[in-house]
């Protein structure tokens, strides 16, 4: 079997640049949604996902509609859950606390916030959906965890694979138990 291609594409830019955003729905800028409407033209999909946050399904509504196809919303897709420093600029939290949630965020949980694991756990049962050639649009936690669950890459792994606003991840999966992933490309 082949596998099934797999396209995660971080939101663009938001109206909440320098803040750490999770659940907080910022609005995406123009500027934004284009480069994710240009970065999902021409790839061969069938499905077009995304997180219910704004960021993600603003811009996955006209990639689907310019591939005549419908945008599905999937909350497991949202970013991970900062809890009380959601919506905060960086350098308004606690200095020691942060770095250590990026050190090991299994452990260092934000106030408030969701477990690393937990995002692992949501986004791999979003994955277990994939059935089809599908772009996703999401967030680089999001796309960390389908990392980890696909690829057992973790961190601090993970923090070495560039994430930037409209950056495209691609994937081949395979279904089963436990689903496979391999890394096909990476366009940032």
């Amino acid at each position: 079997m082949s596998g099934i291609v797999l396209h995660l594409l971080r939101h663009g830019v938001t109206e909440a640049e320098g803040r750490l955003i999770g659940h907080t729905d910022a609005q995406p800028l123009a500027a934004g949604v284009a480069a994710c409407v240009a970065r999902g033209a021409g790839l061969a999909v069938e499905a077009v996902r995304s997180s219910d946050l704004a960021r993600a399904r603003v811009p996955a509504q006209q990639i689907a509609t310019r591939l005549g196809l419908d945008a599905d919303e999937d909350a497991r897709w949202r970013e991970l859950d900062f809890g009380s420093w959601d919506g905060m600029a960086l350098d308004a939290i606690d200095a020691g606390a942060l770095a250590a949630f990026q050190q090991v965020p299994a452990r260092h949980v934000p106030p408030g916030g969701e477990a690393w694991p937990a995002l692992v756990s949501r986004v791999s049962a979003a994955l277990d959906a994939i059935d089809r050639p599908t772009l996703v649009l999401t967030h680089a936690g999001a796309m960390r965890a389908a990392l980890t669950s696909l690829c057992a890459i973790d961190f601090p792994q993970l923090w070495n694979i560039a994430l930037p606003h409209a950056a495209l991840l691609s994937l081949r999966i395979w279904p089963g138990t436990p689903r496979v992933g391999q890394i096909i490309g990476l366009v940032t």
